[in-house]
């Protein structure tokens, strides 16, 4: 039985994982504790806090696995820079990064400087860490395998077939197309330039109409494989040197489009610079055109695979309005998406590739819940409340203790028919990019303003994001047209006509709702909560939005309580505690 560190450094939202005698014990993002939003580098904090939770040291750690294998693919990269001819300054930033993937036992042993380091390494590749991550923690003893992102070891997407304790990849899309590369592009020339923005094309669609499918044809080319390939005079990744920072940082990637990209759906949008219906256009025709090459994708692999069942992961993973569509777009009946389906989640899938590997895992592991970081005691909390009681009163806050669990989540549910904002700490953190009950803001779904009170007090972001529904699992096809499970609130469904004026904070301009259904045995208190709010308003379902001000989420109960401080939140509850804004 081994004692097994994941690792996805040097990469965007590097993380680590601790997994023993084939069980996971903890995981969290490196971006938690350095408090930089998608961290990039070695992920010495996250090390330490998973170590910790094992009660472990790292000479304690047999096997260190990485989600990057510096080694694979060689054939084809060398075949394309001889097709090709690339930039010099191309291949030999290509060239910097595979030594430093293969660089990081040098990184890992200067972060832990005199501890010694007796592991032995695995690199994995990129994609199988990926569908790993899916597979091997999902609940399916055989499914086809998809991974989707931009680019990994030389691939930008991946698949095959998962069986037991072992995944068999029978194809790749390999560099230099990506559908990942694709929506990166539109984001970027709709004005949105920081790694990760993503999500806000996908949040900007539904306010626009479908102007631009015929040109996003030529960019993205359906093939009759249901593969696909990106019209490369619209991109630069092929041919030139794009800036990518990934040490020690938050990433930054340089512009990824050409001129021809421009001249095709016009000029980008510049800083300062509003958004315009043809941006909004943009983006509903740039969704609509992932989630035709996605469905194409997906009918292939039933075709070729006859299963019911889909693991899938990736960054395009992340997509939950299309992920929302898997059952009307394709023959799938189940399917499984991990909480971090992007990069952070390479460390676990890589971690389980290795136990898999050293016949660790004796019964598989299901992975039904996101909740592995730090948690913090009843006695901690206590003791900052203390030591900040000056500062909380200068804010005009009361504090109060509740040793009954049920009359707290009953004070806090009747906060939240009140209008009010509610800070929610409890437990251990989740893992992901989604906050899960947690570390969640909390909002009563009724209230057509509420949107714009939390933007106005806390969250300061674009009007056109929608805030998202955590509802009871149990009322979940009261509520949505589809039923189904979605822990990691990882899909969009459409909320049922009659219901959506009940519920508009949470519906999205086109009648969605991207939820994360609440289970009683994942997290009592959380589901204890919604039933609380479900028993004064007839409705099960709160409004659930990351627990942060331009920032990752919290980690700390120090951190929760100088978020409430700064802000406008009206309520906190911390633990058994709970703070209220009196004035």
């Amino acid at each position: 039985m081994a004692v097994i560190l994941g690792l996805n450094a040097f990469h965007g939202d590097s993380s680590a994982c601790l997994v023993r005698d084939g069980k996971l014990i903890a995981c969290a993002e490196e971006e938690r504790f350095r408090r930089i939003k998608h961290w990039s580098g070695m992920p010495s904090e996250a090390i330490r806090y998973v170590l910790s939770e094992g009660g472990l040291k790292l000479a304690d750690v047999e096997h260190i696995s990485l989600n990057r294998d510096p080694g694979v693919n060689n054939f084809r990269r060398i075949a394309y820079a001889l097709r090709r001819m690339p930039s010099p300054k191309l291949i030999l930033n290509r060239v910097r990064n595979i030594r430093r993937a293969a660089s990081v036992e040098d990184s890992l042993a200067a972060a832990f400087a005199g501890e010694p380091l007796r592991a032995k390494f695995h690199h994995i590749e990129h994609h199988l860490a990926h569908l790993a991550s899916a597979f091997h923690v999902g609940n399916f003893d055989e499914a086809v395998c998809l991974s989707v992102d931009g680019f990994g070891d030389f691939a930008s997407s991946a698949w095959g077939m998962g069986r037991g304790g072992d995944i068999q990849i029978d194809g790749r899309v390999f560099f230099p197309h990506s559908l990942g590369l694709f929506y990166t592009a539109v984001t970027q020339l709709i004005g949105f330039p920081h790694y990760g923005d993503e999500y806000k094309v996908m949040g900007l669609a539904p306010y626009g109409q479908r102007t631009y499918v015929e040109q996003m044809r030529q960019i993205v080319r359906v093939q009759s494989d249901g593969t696909f390939r990106l019209g490369l005079e619209f991109f630069r990744h092929h041919r030139e040197n794009v800036h990518y920072t990934w040490d020690n940082c938050s990433p930054e990637i340089g512009t990824v489009f050409s001129p021809e990209l421009e001249e095709l759906l016009g000029p980008a949008r510049k800083a300062g610079e509003p958004l315009e219906q043809r941006h909004k256009d943009l983006a509903r025709s740039a969704q609509v055109m992932y989630e035709e090459a996605f469905a194409a994708l997906l009918a292939a692999l039933h075709k070729k695979y006859q299963c019911p069942n889909l693991a899938f992961a990736g960054g395009c993973a992340m997509n939950s309005v299309a992920n929302g569509k898997v059952y009307l777009n394709s023959p799938f009946k189940r399917m499984y998406l991990p909480a971090a389906a992007g990069d952070a989640g390479g460390a676990i899938g890589s971690a389980f590739v290795v136990a898999n590997r050293l016949g660790d895992v004796k019964s598989r592991p299901h992975m039904d819940h996101g909740y592995w970081g730090p948690s913090s005691s009843n006695a901690e909390v206590k003791s900052l409340l203390e030591s900040k009681a000056a500062a909380i009163a200068a804010e005009g806050c009361t504090i109060e203790h509740f040793t009954d669990e049920a009359a707290l989540c009953g004070r806090t549910a009747q906060a939240i028919t009140e209008g009010k904002v509610i800070g929610w700490f409890q437990g251990r953190m989740e893992w992901g990019p989604r906050a899960l009950g947690n570390r969640s803001i909390l909002g009563d779904p009724r209230r057509a303003d509420m949107k714009d009170i939390l933007n106005l007090k806390i969250k300061r972001r674009e009007s056109f994001r929608p805030f998202a529904p955590s509802i009871l699992r149990e009322h979940v096809s009261e509520w949505f047209e589809q039923d189904d499970d979605v822990p990691f609130m990882m899909e969009v469904f459409q909320v049922r006509e009659a219901r959506r004026a009940q519920i508009p904070a949470t519906t999205h301009a086109d009648g969605s709702g991207r939820l994360q259904t609440v289970h009683r045995d994942t997290n009592a208190r959380y589901h204890r909560l919604i039933e609380a709010f479900r028993e004064r308003t007839g409705v099960p379902i709160v409004l659930n939005t990351s627990f942060n001000e331009n920032e990752p989420v919290v980690c700390r109960p120090q951190e929760a309580l100088d978020c409430f401080l700064r802000t406008k939140m009206d309520v906190l509850v911390l633990g058994d505690w709970m703070v209220t804004r009196t004035s």
